[in-house]
């Protein structure tokens, strides 16, 4: 995807990086995304609510701190091996999204404990679909959904 792509998708979940902040962080901008669909995919294929669960912890605990929980990994560690800079802080579409994808993995969760385990794997596998577009695209939907429902739209001058 080229710069034009990526700065558009970013700024839609709320992320004005610079030409050299999106050259250098812009592929490490789906970090979380990526270990978020690899653990939920892991925990559907398994049917397991405690997995799946876990993860709707981490995307709920998203809303009240600065930032993704999986990146403070990156911010404490993976970028002094890459000699790239920290990720920026959340942003309220991030904290949205993960808001919704928590509420949305306990259902997932609570579908599995229960034995409904098709409903589970259905919205369990609607989740895992929407991470993976966000991690290989930065298309996020949750976010474009924030944008029309909360920001002002501006007005052309007249």
């Amino acid at each position: 995807m080229d710069n034009h792509h990526t700065r558009k998708y970013l700024q839609i979940q709320g992320f004005n990086l610079d030409d050299d902040a999106l050259a250098e962080i812009g592929q490490w901008m789906r970090w979380p995304y990526v270990f978020c669909a690899s653990i939920l995919a892991v925990g559907v294929a398994l049917a397991s609510p405690g997995i799946i669960w876990t993860l709707s912890a981490i995307a709920i605990a998203t809303v009240f701190l600065p930032s993704h929980p999986f990146n403070y990994v990156y911010n404490y560690g993976v970028r002094h091996l890459t000699g790239t800079c920290p990720l920026p802080q959340g942003t309220v579409q991030g904290k949205f999204s993960c808001g919704v994808g928590g509420v949305w993995l306990v259902g997932t969760g609570a579908a599995f404990f229960t034995g409904a385990t098709t409903v589970g794997y259905v919205s369990g596998g609607v989740m895992v679909a929407m991470a993976t577009l966000v991690a290989t695209t930065h298309v996020c939907i949750p976010s474009m959904i924030y944008n029309a429902l909360f920001e002002r739209k501006q007005t052309q001058p007249a």
